[in-house]
């Protein structure tokens, strides 16, 4: 679990008294795009930002629920600001995303000293919750309780087109395709607190992402929870390539693969179960795609899968993937695991060692199960693994995973790769960061200037994280990988 602050630098007109924002992010990348999305509405309403907590006059907290131990940062952040709200009662202190959606009243209840809860579609809506909090306390008959605000609807579609902000971001653009789970997989609590699926037309992304691009972005990173069945809820007949000619991920990559000073594409996160043939092609004809995706197996086990409600099995994962690698063969492949999923026997465990291995996942990453509230699987199944099983099972398969990334790592000592030059090293000056074709972190001596360019690299060491590499040659800015 991460925590990320989100700032964004204000416009040069704002007038010198603009109320001041600050947003704390938690959780995942589409978190923070979401607090980005809520500062661009800020901004519009006459709002700066500002990294120092005590000058905010509105601090947001975009919050996660994925594990309970997200939440309770939350809370512990909350407490740390109920002096500052005794001391200045004009404060408007918001939480809002996942959290904000699950337990909605409970955050009042817990902190008393919360004016808002907004849902995880209620970003667009912020500025104007904020004035309902402020017009609220002026009334007459105002207490802390009245003055409240709940927002927690969920049937518009959050408008999120960004392409008249400023984009502040550097390199790397973060684009949410798409909202919502359909899948319900039983241990998972997203489809709860993000809603049914809702893909944003093609148009409106293309458009965005040139925005991105015009103003310096090199990098893309296109945001789903399930981000390859993008499309499925558009309407058929417009002449994509997904089902009865629905827009598809394959169509989407395709126009982006066309935008002029973009570098690179990324995906987070694909279901193998939305794995085509369309998909593939595309992959293979855009050379901006990257060829590295997560495709999150969580178990070798098929009984754990159907006890998941994954929607596949073990054979049906490997001909995707064989789909996959048919079309790019020097594909590489990235997974969550969950151990410890009630009824997880040795065997399937085992079994989830073995799919590891053979699969070759050149990234994984570990999690023990944890139950979460208003889940299937923590409603309807004993959570039966011993906790002492579950860290046993963790450190054995993070070892294994280990073992297998050196591998793929290893294998491209010797080659050049061509690298999309990140930035500059914190740690070891002199030294340049940068990403190969293939998603592997390349850390190598070279001017400050490349950063920003294509770099061609000579590998020379690996770990079972990254690589090490000399510079070979540098592309001209602006020269496709």
């Amino acid at each position: 679990m991460t925590l990320t602050r989100t700032t964004s630098r204000s416009r040069v007109d704002a007038p010198a008294a603009a109320p001041k924002l600050h947003v704390v992010t938690f959780g995942c990348q589409m978190n923070k795009y979401d607090s980005q999305l809520a500062e661009g509405r800020f901004r519009r309403a006459g709002y700066t930002t500002t990294d120092v907590l005590a000058e905010a006059d509105v601090v947001l907290f975009n919050t996660c629920s994925v594990r309970e131990h997200a939440e309770e940062r939350t809370f512990s952040w909350l407490g740390e600001l109920k002096r500052a709200k005794q001391s200045r009662p004009e404060l408007v202190i918001g939480v809002m995303g996942c959290m904000a959606q699950r337990i909605g009243e409970e955050i009042f209840a817990r902190a008393g000293h919360v004016d808002l809860v907004a849902g995880t579609r209620q970003f667009a809506n912020l500025p104007g919750l904020v004035e309902r909090v402020r017009a609220a306390r002026a009334a007459p008959a105002a207490t802390s309780r009245s003055a409240r605000v709940l927002a927690l609807e969920m049937d518009d579609a959050v408008a999120i087109d960004r392409s008249d902000e400023r984009f502040d971001g550097g390199l790397h653009a973060w684009l949410t395709v798409m909202r919502g789970c359909d899948l319900n997989c039983t241990y998972c609590i997203v489809p709860a607190v993000r809603g049914r699926v809702l893909s944003y037309p093609i148009e409106h992304l293309v458009r965005e992402a040139r925005g991105f691009v015009e103003q310096g972005a090199r990098v893309l990173t296109l945001l789903g929870q399930t981000v390859n069945s993008y499309g499925e809820d558009l309407q058929p007949g417009a002449g994509g390539s997904g089902r009865q000619g629905r827009p598809s991920l394959a169509d989407l990559l395709r126009r982006l693969q066309e935008l002029e000073g973009l570098e690179r594409i990324r995906l987070i996160t694909l279901h193998p179960a939305y794995v085509t043939e369309a998909l593939a092609e595309a992959l293979r004809d855009c050379p901006k795609a990257e060829r590295f995706l997560p495709v999150p197996a969580q178990s070798g086990s098929d009984a754990v899968l159907r006890a998941m409600k994954r929607g596949y099995t073990t054979e049906l994962y490997r001909r995707r993937m064989e789909l996959l690698r048919a079309r790019l063969p020097d594909l590489e492949l990235g997974s969550d695991w969950i151990v410890g999923f009630p009824g997880e026997s040795d065997a399937d465990f085992a079994a989830s060692e073995a799919f590891l291995a053979e699969q070759a996942f050149a990234v994984n990453y570990v999690f023990k199960y944890d139950p979460r509230p208003s889940t299937k699987a923590a409603e309807a199944l004993a959570d039966d693994v011993p906790e002492a099983l579950k860290k046993e099972r963790n450190l054995r398969l993070l070892a294994l995973s280990e073992r297998v990334a050196l591998q793929r790592t290893g294998a491209h000592i010797g080659h050049e790769r061509e690298v999309f030059v990140e930035s500059r090293s914190e740690r070891a000056p002199g030294e340049l960061l940068g990403r190969t074709q293939h998603g592997f972190v390349v850390s190598f001596a070279g001017p400050a200037e490349l950063v920003g360019r294509v770099a061609r690299v000579r590998v020379t060491s690996a770990t079972s994280y990254g690589l090490g590499g000399e510079l070979a040659g540098a592309a001209a800015p602006g020269c496709p990988t």
